[in-house]
Formats: structure tokens, C-alpha cells, sequence
């Protein structure tokens, strides 16, 4: 009988166990009548569901029976105690019927219990309330007898039904869980695997009925303290009540079949961990060598453009994005697989590491497939790139040639030169670094064996080797016509380079020449104090004259090369037109200024030369009075002398121009007056000889 099924009855308090024990450590049974009528079947009832609840052990020692009838007619108490005889009579050891003070007549129920007392198999007395202590100790009385025993029925029958409830559950459970340990052991895989299908999840939780078996078994080991006079009393709960043992039992059981439980659990986990894991392996590896590889298979070129590879590099993007939902699930599989090698069952070590293995050898084949892939775009890519470089740079460099030259001067054809060198050096530099960039894909093409994509590349190769082969080919050519252009550019530019030379170095001699003439008028003004000094100053002016002379030598010959180089050019000199007459004007103007300044110390020389001889050779004799005509010579030879420095240089243009300035001139004059005046004075000594002679 459970204590479910008498719920209301067993609310009703019609009888109890408080947990109290006569001196003979029997169980003290309460039965407490009330004013109302009771009900003998729920008395009955109870009784034996309270009954039900001791051990054989305890039964054995006997039962006390309190009959509290102070609230309840003799009739009534005569009923209950001979209902006893029919319920407990080989249990009951004494009846206390609690009797009111003044109520009973107490021959008459003394009597009539003594009467039934060999029929009813055990002795009745009655008592009052507060001679109770005599037959049962107070601390196992409770407070309605005076005594210090707490008791709360409703607190008791919560935890009988807690009680219940988890030898129940448990017993229930424990079937559940034997049979399916039980099934896991036996028979062949099939079986074993049929029958924990089955029988797989029990139908209560484990935990939960394990924690509420602790915890009841908590409570039942729990003491009470009795707060009045400080003795000891044990709760309605106590173990030879509530079967204590009974609970641990149940708890050893549910541990163990629960440990076996959790055993069956995980090594089923534990299969259908593998069998999952099998299944996903075998996912992957049938993607990864089907629709994964056959995406590889159709993607071989390499583009001929850098739009065409970039294109070609998102699509394979695309791939490798695909690929990367399935590497994940490679990743997380094989880190389950590690987890499971790590648990050490030796039965699923080689299929593991067979899985693994198998799984591994499949990704990192695909993982380099894509790799490779990916180096072959990302060359092809940096390919074309130094190709449409290069491309662009010949571009520039043939728009540049195709353009005709027309310089400023020598400096900015310089400038355009070097500007040129430069294009060709990168050129040539690009087109070095797109034979390294292509030999280097050649190399990545030759090395794509057939396992790759998992056919036969050959012909797809040869396209691509073609197109890398014709670009660098192409390139070659284009490069190879742009030095050809280069070189008869740089010629023609170097000749007129030195067209330009020419013409500066022309007007360089024109210059040159002016300063010649220059400085010939402005510091070639002496004449030399005697001949022997005019002498070496004609002779420093013809010197001076061959400088000229070569300078203008100079110039002639720039401006005739200028006229070959114009010729070879086909062009039109835009300097020599003007700086021939330049030159020869300037020319001009020497030599005649030269011609000028020769005339100009010859007459020195003559008068220096006739006015030193006649001034050291006549002595001051009358014989010499024949010569005296030579003076006059001299005289008009200074004169003429001094005549001439006072007159300009006329050029065929009309201009005129002097020697130096007028105190120079007259400075140069001066030497030619003094001398003339010592004449002058040698004239008159050779005289005075002569007009002394008539005189005498």
C-alpha cells in the first residue's frame, strides 16, 4: 500500500507513529479518537498501512499501543481496542488507553477489559494522561501526554511520501537500467545494438532520483534535540521507521547500475560518435575527389590579359571558398578524431587512425591542388602586369621617336637624349624582368604533373607555354624595332648636338674676334719710345694679328661643318646665315684696324731709326751742312706720323673708330714731339756753324 493511494485518510492523523519506544524499545503506536465519530475502515487502514512500515525486527519487540480516549466515548475506545486483536494481535504488547478524568466508570471498564484479556491476546490498562510516565518514559512521549517527543505529522507523512516516491521511482529505475545493462552484454553485435534501441533511455532521470535518494538519506540521518530538558529523541524518520538502510541500499544499487548505465551511454556515444564521424569523413572525401576536383579540372588557363587573370583568380576565389566550408569540417573532424585516439580504446585505434589518415591524404592533396593553382594565377597575374608595363613603356618610347626633333639648343637636345637612354634602359629592364616573371611561370607549368587536377595536362600546358612564349616573343620584336629607332635618333641627334657645337663655338670665334678688336683699339696705342722698342711692338702685333688670324681660321671652319652637318641633316642652319657676315665683318674691321696700327709702328720705325742715326751720326762740322736736308725728311715723316694718330679708322660700313682714348693718343704723340723737338735743336746747332762763317 502506498501512502498515495490514502492520502486523505492519512491527512485525517486517525493513528501514528511518533518515533517513540517503550522501555521494552517497542514502537509506540498512537491512536487519537476525537469528539467525532470515527471511521473504523480508515482506522483500519491506517493501521495497516503504519503497520507495513516497520521492519520484521522491530515488530518482533512489540508495539505500545496509546489509545487517547479523553475526547471520545467508552463505546468508541472498546471498539478501537478490539479492533486491535483483529489488525496487530501477535504485535501488540500493551494497550494505554488515555482515559478523561471524570467520565469513565472505572470497575466497570476495568472489569470488562480483565474479562477479554485471554482472547485478546494482549493487556490493556487504563491510564490517565499523567501516570502515562510509568508504563513509557517521558522523552518518548509526545506533548499531548505531557512528554518532551516532537512530532509533526504532516512534516512525517511529506517525507513518507518523498520515501515512496524514490523507492519507487528507484526500483523502478533500477529494473529499467539491470535490463538494459543487462542487454548490452549479451548476444551478438546486432543484438546488443537492437536491444539498446530498445531500452535505450529510462524513464525517469538517474540524477534526479539519485539526488533525491541523498538527500531523503540526509534527512533520515538527521538528529533532532529535544529543546525542554535537553535529552535525545529521534525523529519519526529514523531509521528502523523509514528502513534507512533500505535507502542506502538503493542508493548502492542506482550508483552501480547507473555507473554500468553511463557506461552502455558512452560506449554507445561512442559509436555513434564514430559512425557520425565515418559518415562526415566519407562526406568530405567524396566532395573533395567529386564536384571539388572536377572544379579544378575545369579551370587550366591563365588568361592572355591582366583583366583576363583576375578574373580567373576571383573564380578560383570562389573555389577555394567552397573548399574552405569543407576544410572546416576537416579541421573539426580531425580534432574529434584526435579526442577519440586520446581516449586510448584500443578497439577504434586503427579504424581511427585509418580515417584520419584517409581524410588527411585527401584534403592536403586538394589543399595543394588549390595552392598551386593559386601560385600559377597570382605569376600569370604578376606576368601580364610587367607585360602590359613593358607594353606601355615601348608605347612611350615609340610615340617618342615618332615625333620629329626640334630642339631649342644643344642642351635640350641633350636633355631629350638623356631621356631617351633612360626609356631604353627601362625597357630593357622590363623587358628582363618580364623574361624572369615568364620563365619563372614556365617553370611552375613544367612542373604541373598529371595528379594535379587528375588528367592529362599537355595540351592545356602548351597553350599556355604558347601565349607566355609569343608575349615575350612579341615583346623582343617591338623592343628590337625601338632600339633600331633609338640608334638612328641618336645619331641624328648627336649630329645635330654637334650642329649646335658648331654654331656656338661660331659665334664663340665671333666673340673672340670682337674682343680682339677690342683690345686692339683699346690698349695697342704705344709706338714706342725709340725703334728698337717699335720693333718689338710690331713684332708682338703680328702675333697678335696670327691669333686673330686663327681665331677667324676657326670660326670659318665651324661654320663650314655646320653647313655639311646642316646638309646630312637636311635642315636649315638657323645660326650660320647670320654668323658668317658677323665674321667677316668683324674680320674686316681687324684687319684693317691691323693694317692700320702696322702703318702706324712702320712710321715709327722709320722716324725712330732716321732721328736716332741723323741725331748720333753728324757731328758738329761744317762738312755736314750737305745733309741738312735730311732733317727735313724726318721732320715731315713726324709729322705725317703725328698727322695720323689724330686721324679715325674708317670701316668699309662708314663707322670710325680710335685708337684708345685721347690722353692715350696724345700720351703716344708726346714721345714723337720730344724727339722731334731734339731735332728740331740739332737743326739749329748744324745752322749756327753756317751763320758765323760770312760773318768771320
Amino acid at each position: 500500500m502506498e501512502a498515495t493511494v490514502i492520502l486523505p485518510i492519512l491527512k485525517k492523523k486517525l493513528a501514528f507513529l511518533s518515533g517513540g519506544k517503550d522501555r521494552r524499545s517497542g514502537l509506540i503506536l498512537t491512536i487519537p479518537l476525537c469528539l467525532e465519530q470515527t471511521n473504523m475502515d480508515e482506522l483500519s487502514v491506517t493501521l495497516d498501512y503504519l503497520l507495513s512500515i516497520p521492519s520484521e525486527k522491530c515488530k518482533a519487540r512489540g508495539f505500545t499501543v496509546i489509545v487517547d480516549g479523553r475526547k471520545s466515548q467508552w463505546n468508541v475506545v472498546k471498539t478501537v481496542v478490539l479492533m486491535l486483536q483483529n489488525v496487530v494481535p501477535a504485535e501488540v504488547s500493551l494497550v494505554c488507553v488515555v482515559k478523561p478524568d471524570e467520565f469513565w466508570d472505572k470497575k466497570v471498564t476495568h472489569f470488562c477489559f480483565w474479562k477479554e484479556k485471554d482472547r485478546l491476546g494482549f493487556e490493556v490498562i487504563l491510564v490517565s494522561a499523567n501516570k502515562l510516565t510509568r508504563y513509557i518514559e517521558p522523552c518518548q512521549l509526545t506533548e499531548d501526554f505531557g512528554g518532551s517527543l516532537s512530532y509533526d505529522h504532516m512534516d512525517w507523512l511529506n517525507k513518507r511520501l518523498v520515501f515512496e516516491k524514490f523507492t519507487k521511482e528507484s526500483t523502478s529505475l533500477l529494473d529499467e537500467l539491470a535490463l538494459i545493462n543487462n542487454g548490452s552484454d549479451k548476444g551478438n553485435q546486432q543484438e546488443k545494438e537492437r536491444s539498446m534501441d530498445l531500452n535505450f533511455l529510462p524513464s525517469v532521470d538517474p540524477e534526479t532520483v539519485l539526488q533525491t535518494g541523498h538527500e531523503l538519506l540526509s534527512e533520515l540521518q538527521q538528529r533532532r534535540f529535544n529543546g525542554s530538558d535537553g535529552g535525545v529523541s529521534w525523529s519519526p524518520m529514523d531509521d528502523e521507521l523509514l528502513a534507512q538502510p533500505q535507502v542506502m541500499k538503493l542508493l548502492d544499487s542506482l550508483r552501480e547500475q547507473y555507473t554500468r548505465y553511463q557506461e552502455v551511454c558512452r560506449q554507445r556515444s561512442k559509436r555513434t560518435q564514430l559512425e557520425e564521424i565515418q559518415q562526415k569523413v566519407m562526406q568530405v572525401v567524396n566532395w573533395l575527389e567529386g564536384p571539388g576536383s572536377e572544379q579544378l579540372r575545369t579551370q587550366w588557363g591563365i588568361g592572355d590579359s591582366i583583366r583576363a587573370s583576375q578574373a580567373l583568380q576571383q573564380k578560383h576565389e570562389e573555389i577555394e571558398s567552397q573548399h574552405s566550408e569543407w576544410f572546416a569540417v576537416y579541421v573539426e573532424l580531425n580534432q574529434q578524431i584526435a579526442a577519440l585516439l586520446n581516449a586510448g580504446d584500443e578497439e577504434d585505434l586503427v579504424e581511427l587512425k585509418a580515417l584520419q589518415q584517409q581524410l588527411s591524404d585527401v584534403c592536403y592533396r586538394q589543399a595543394s591542388q588549390l595552392e598551386f593553382r593559386q601560385n600559377l594565377l597570382q605569376a600569370a597575374l604578376e606576368f601580364h602586369g610587367v607585360a602590359q608595363d613593358l607594353s606601355q613603356q615601348l608605347d612611350g618610347l615609340l610615340g617618342m621617336l615618332c615625333v620629329d626633333v626640334a630642339p631649342a639648343d644643344g642642351a635640350s637636345i641633350q636633355q631629350t637624349l638623356k631621356l631617351l637612354e633612360e626609356k631604353l634602359k627601362s625597357v630593357d629592364l622590363g623587358l628582363q624582368g618580364l623574361r624572369e616573371k615568364g620563365q619563372g611561370l614556365l617553370d611552375q607549368i613544367s612542373n604541373q604533373a598529371s595528379w594535379a587536377y587528375g588528367k592529362d595536362v599537355t595540351i592545356e600546358n602548351k597553350e599556355n607555354v604558347d601565349h607566355i612564349q609569343g608575349v615575350m616573343e612579341d615583346m623582343q620584336l617591338r623592343k628590337q624595332r625601338c632600339e633600331d629607332m633609338v640608334d638612328v635618333r641618336r645619331l641624328k641627334m648627336l649630329q645635330m648636338v654637334q650642329l649646335f657645337k658648331c654654331e656656338e663655338d661660331a659665334a664663340q670665334a665671333v666673340e673672340w674676334l670682337s674682343e680682339l678688336l677690342d683690345a686692339l683699339l683699346k690698349t695697342h696705342i704705344r709706338l714706342g719710345d725709340d725703334s728698337q722698342e717699335t720693333k718689338v711692338l710690331l713684332e708682338k702685333h703680328r702675333k697678335f694679328f696670327d691669333v686673330a688670324q686663327s681665331t677667324y681660321d676657326y670660326g670659318r671652319q665651324l661654320l663650314q661643318a655646320t653647313v655639311v652637318l646642316c646638309q646630312s641633316l637636311r635642315c636649315t642652319s638657323r645660326s650660320s646665315g647670320d654668323t658668317l657676315p658677323r665674321l667677316n665683318r668683324v674680320w674686316k674691321q681687324f684687319t684693317i684696324t691691323s693694317e692700320e696700327r702696322v702703318h702706324r709702328l712702320e712710321m715709327a720705325i722709320a722716324f725712330h731709326s732716321n732721328a736716332e742715326k741723323i741725331l748720333q751720326e753728324f757731328p758738329e762740322q761744317p762738312e755736314a751742312i750737305n745733309e741738312m736736308e735730311q732733317f727735313d725728311e724726318i721732320e715731315a715723316v713726324g709729322k705725317s706720323l703725328l698727322d695720323r694718330l689724330t686721324v679715325p679708322v674708317v670701316y668699309p660700313d662708314g663707322t670710325e673708330q680710335y685708337f684708345g682714348s685721347p690722353s692715350d693718343m696724345a700720351s703716344a704723340a708726346e714721345h714723337i714731339r720730344e724727339k722731334m723737338k731734339l731735332l728740331s735743336l740739332k737743326k739749329q746747332q748744324l745752322r749756327q756753324p753756317e751763320a758765323t762763317t760770312p760773318e768771320s
